[in-house]
Formats: structure tokens, sequence, C-alpha cells
């Protein structure tokens, strides 16, 4: 059998190809990884309140007030009024239990329904890496095994926390 040699320039085209391709999925790999360090840091400033609370100050929050944004109750242990930033589907006269963050009267949802609520940024994140893993690096069951975990956190998070 004969051996067939390749001319220099298309052995260059193909290496320059392959290089490529090389990059751009190097480049996809960053993208995605940047999507999840972003979500877990987005998420960081709450899950050790709501996952760790410790030392901190615990107890039941009685909410009073809701707008889009917060929601203010009195805190059980000694009837000061604080604020909870997730105010997701609250309404006034719930009571939920909370840890107080220590730099002041802003209160964070303790329990699994606080913790998933913690990890909500980190869960979206993780459903769009799911996308940039499906679509650009075209690995699709590993994607859909990320976006089925994330979006089944998504929906335990919602089932939980309204």
């Amino acid at each position: 059998m004969a051996e067939t040699r390749r001319s220099s320039a298309r052995r260059a085209g193909e290496s320059a190809f392959g290089a490529l391709l090389l990059t751009r999925n190097v480049l996809l790999l960053l993208v995605a990884a940047l999507l999840v360090a972003g979500g877990v840091r987005e998420s960081w400033d709450l899950v050790p309140h709501a996952m760790f609370p410790g030392d901190r100050e615990q107890g039941d929050l009685l909410l009073t007030a809701c707008d889009r944004e917060v929601c203010s109750g009195l805190f059980a242990p000694d009837g000061r009024t604080v604020v909870l930033e997730q105010a997701i589907g609250r309404e006034p006269g719930e009571t939920l239990p909370v840890a107080l963050k220590p730099e002041g009267d802003v209160a964070v949802r303790t329990g699994a329904a606080g913790a998933l609520v913690a990890w909500l940024p980190l869960t979206g994140a993780l459903l769009l890496a799911a996308v940039v893993i499906g679509g650009g690096l075209r690995r699709q069951r590993t994607a859909w095994s990320l976006a089925a975990v994330s979006l089944t956190a998504l929906g335990v998070t919602f089932a939980l926390a309204m």
C-alpha cells in the first residue's frame, strides 16, 4: 500500500483548524466557569447566614409590611423591627425562622428554604452554564444533566420558599 503524503500547506491548515477548535472549547469552558463562579460569588453573601447561623441571633420574624423588594416585621426574641430582603411571595402575617446578619437589622431566612433561596443565584448560573455547555461545547448529555439538576433545585426552592 502506497503511503500518501500530505502537503505542508494542508498539514498547517489542519493544525490551525485544530488549534482554533481547541481555543473555542477553552473559551467556552471559561465562560461556563465564569458563570458558575459568578453564581457562587453572588450567593455567598447570604449562604453563611442561612446555612450556618451558629452564634448569630436567631428567632422568628412576624411580617408586618411587605413591598416589592423587602418585608419588615417584628423579631420574636426582643420585639425590634427588622428587614427581610427575600420578599418573594411573602405576605404580612407570616412567621418565618430567621437569623440576623451581624451588621445590623437585616434578617436572612434559615432552614432548608432559606438555604435554597440563598443558593438561588448559583442555580440560575448553572442553568445558563448548561446552555453554554450544550450549545457551544456540544456536550448534550452533560448539558441536559446540569439543566435537570438546576431546574429541580429551582422547583424545590420555589415549592419550599413560597
